[in-house]
């Protein structure tokens, strides 16, 4: 099918039930970036076994903010594990400037996501962004994969709403995505559909 290609950028990525890839079985996944050459996005509903105040001190940093201490670290996707990633609500706006990190993605009508520590670090010293989301490792796909995958009813998409990532529990944010949708997950087949 030719045409002008989709962009995906700031929209969630809703794994179909049937998704066998047991990596992305039940996510739920933010697109911070979607291209002719690519995707990356974090997945927002899979935390792990590791509270902020660990991450942070696995970095030598004191993470004093109590609204974040015991937070989850996120696993974010296959691609670079070792590494973190921070979505966050975008800094500024209103003629304030901010802060402004070293290495921050600005995700088009969307959030901010940034990899550079000194983010961490003015989150250690009470300033930073108030709304986060942190991962370890993001998911990735290269140039068609994504269209691919989704043609073959591997993902759904729909405009991302901030306030599934940073103010719906997460065991709910799967069908808090869906019902953006008008979906109700027990109305979804197991089953691709081939017409």
């Amino acid at each position: 099918m030719a045409g002008s290609p989709i962009n995906l950028t700031n929209q969630f990525l809703i794994a179909m039930p049937g998704m066998v890839d047991g990596t992305f079985a039940g996510t739920v996944v933010y697109l911070c970036e979607h291209t002719e050459k690519g995707a990356l996005g974090l997945v927002i509903n899979r935390p792990i076994d590791i509270k902020l105040k660990n991450l942070f001190e696995k970095v030598d940093l004191t993470l004093d903010r109590a609204d974040l201490a015991e937070a989850p670290v996120y696993f974010g996707g296959p691609v670079q594990t070792e590494r973190g990633f921070v979505l966050h609500e975008r800094l500024g706006g209103d003629g304030d400037e901010g802060g402004h990190y070293n290495s921050t993605l600005q995700i088009p009508g969307g959030l901010e996501m940034t990899t550079s520590k000194d983010v961490l670090e003015a989150m250690a010293h009470g300033a930073g962004p108030k709304r986060v989301l942190v991962t370890l490792g993001y998911s990735g796909w290269g140039a068609g994969q994504l269209e691919d995958e989704i043609g073959r009813n591997g993902w759904l998409n729909v405009d991302a709403e901030p306030g599934i990532i940073f103010d719906t529990p997460v065991e709910q944010r799967y069908d808090k995505a869906l019902s953006l949708l008008g979906i109700d997950p027990r109305m979804l087949s197991q089953e691709a559909g081939h017409a």
